[in-house]
């Protein structure tokens, strides 16, 4: 789980660098990454299922609330976390696992939701963007065939 955390942001990371030469590498990292975060979703709802746990829906109270708090930072996810443990959702005990660790596994699995979501956006631009200009070799080519012209 933590190699698949720190490959989605570090292929995020390294894709967005090589944007300067080369929108076929930045293309290619940013999937690495999606794919990456994807891995990390599916490992999250396999610790769930493995502990006999719950994964909230859209339509959970908890799910809402954290969507309506617009975490943005780790005191804001801790926050959250303190808060949900006396939410009336969350009465009914987990037995085989934590309640933190329940209620941690979904927020993240919402989080990764919304940068898999984000992800996907950007990957749909960045292959309009190179079908429609091309990639950096191919302006350079350009150029050099207009300077050839001159």
């Amino acid at each position: 789980m933590v190699q698949a955390a720190r490959s989605g942001v570090q292929n995020i990371a390294e894709g967005s660098v090589a944007a300067a030469t080369s929108k076929r590498t930045e293309l290619k990292l940013t999937n690495v990454a999606r794919a990456s975060l994807e891995e990390l979703h599916l490992d999250y709802e396999d610790y769930l299922r493995q502990h006999g746990a719950p994964l909230w829906s859209k339509e959970h109270p908890l799910a809402q609330e954290f969507i309506s708090c617009r975490v943005s930072t780790m005191a804001d996810f801790r926050t959250f976390v303190q808060n949900a443990k006396q939410h009336p959702a969350m009465t009914a005990s987990v037995r085989t696992c934590p309640l933190q660790s329940v209620i941690v596994a979904n927020a993240v699995l919402l989080l990764l939701n919304v940068a898999c979501h984000l992800l996907d956006r950007q990957l749909a631009r960045l292959a309009a963007d190179f079908e429609n200009e091309g990639g950096f070799s191919e302006r350079m080519y350009q150029q050099r065939l207009k300077k050839r012209k001159k």
